[in-house]
């Protein structure tokens, strides 16, 4: 597999393999399945591991993973978590909550340090909106970023980052601003689909390619998600949803891109994974895959390199469309 950039971490995969998916947050699957995904994930060269504890029930991305690796120990992959932070009454103690955090997350995994710890919350613009009541003001994130550096120094963790999926004013100086972020998750996919992530409504864009650029510019490493846009992308949804639903929606827009790729002679998964891994700047792309099945199908299209110029240029015509 081709390894990339990352940054403060060096070298990693182009692939990494994402927590949700064996956790079930993208359909059925059940801890021996997750288990066996994870090896043939390792045994493929995929060199990190993306986690969080609300992936699953009872944290169950932490939990497959830790037994997966105990099971068979492999101290050189990465294992990248997350910590959730949202109002509470009373002044929040970030700083304590971080670190409780972390340290469940590690007794879960039984490691002794994260390579890569992320902020699993949004910031919400400058000028809050009542809209949005359970992302980070700004003054907070300050708060936060300087104890993930304080982290950083203790050997707690090698790296931080942040979700890089809220207001694009905010992510973008969020990318600019000291301590700086080692890494961001920014969505990546065909559409540009932020679909249940994206809680401002039409009349403020997301800014996926502008926050790629401000990331590249201040040496943050883009971690690509959503790369099938939670299933929109994908031949057949497996998951029952309100028709209402975001990735509903979006599922039923997607059509045209089906479409596309069945002249391409590639499934819609396959290509919209091989467009993720084309686009400039995105050191990894996420893997949202549940199951062996599903990891194979993404393995063969990294293995099949980059799209064409043309190849992107019709996904272009039609993301324009």
């Amino acid at each position: 597999m081709e390894t990339r950039n990352f940054g403060r971490l060096g070298r990693i995969s182009a692939l990494t393999l994402g927590g949700g998916g064996i956790a079930g947050v993208w359909g059925g699957t059940d801890r021996s399945e997750a288990i066996g995904t994870v090896h043939a994930a390792i045994d493929a060269g995929v060199t990190m591991l993306d986690l969080a504890p609300s992936y699953g029930s009872d944290f169950e991305s932490e939990r497959a993973v830790g037994e997966a690796l105990r099971a068979r120990p492999a101290p050189d992959v990465m294992i990248t978590s997350k910590v959730q932070l949202t109002k509470l009454p009373g002044a929040p103690d970030w700083g304590q909550r971080i670190r409780d955090s972390l340290r469940d997350s590690l007794l879960r995994l039984g490691r002794d340090h994260l390579d890569l710890f992320l902020l699993h919350t949004q910031l919400r613009p400058r000028f809050p909106s009542d809209a949005v009541p359970d992302d980070l003001d700004w003054p907070d994130y300050e708060v936060v970023a300087a104890e993930f550096a304080r982290l950083r120094e203790e050997g707690l963790i090698r790296a931080w980052g942040i979700t890089a999926v809220a207001h694009p004013g905010s992510v973008v100086d969020a990318l600019g601003a000291v301590p700086r972020p080692d890494a961001a998750q920014v969505v990546v996919n065909p559409l540009d689909m932020n679909g249940d992530l994206w809680v401002y409504g039409p009349s403020v864009r997301s800014g996926n390619d502008e926050i790629i650029r401000a990331a590249n510019a201040n040496d943050v490493s883009v971690i690509g998600i959503r790369a099938v846009a939670a299933g929109s992308l994908t031949g057949a949804l497996d998951r029952e949803l309100d028709p209402r639903h975001p990735a509903a929606v979006d599922f039923a827009r997607a059509e045209p891109f089906r479409k596309l790729a069945a002249e391409f002679g590639e499934t819609p998964a396959a290509l919209a994974h091989r467009y993720a891994l084309s686009v400039p700047g995105v050191a990894t792309v996420v893997l949202g895959v549940k199951n062996r099945a599903e990891l194979a199908e993404c393995l063969a299209a990294e293995s099949r390199g980059p799209l064409t110029s043309e190849e992107l240029q019709a996904i272009t015509a039609l993301r324009q469309r």
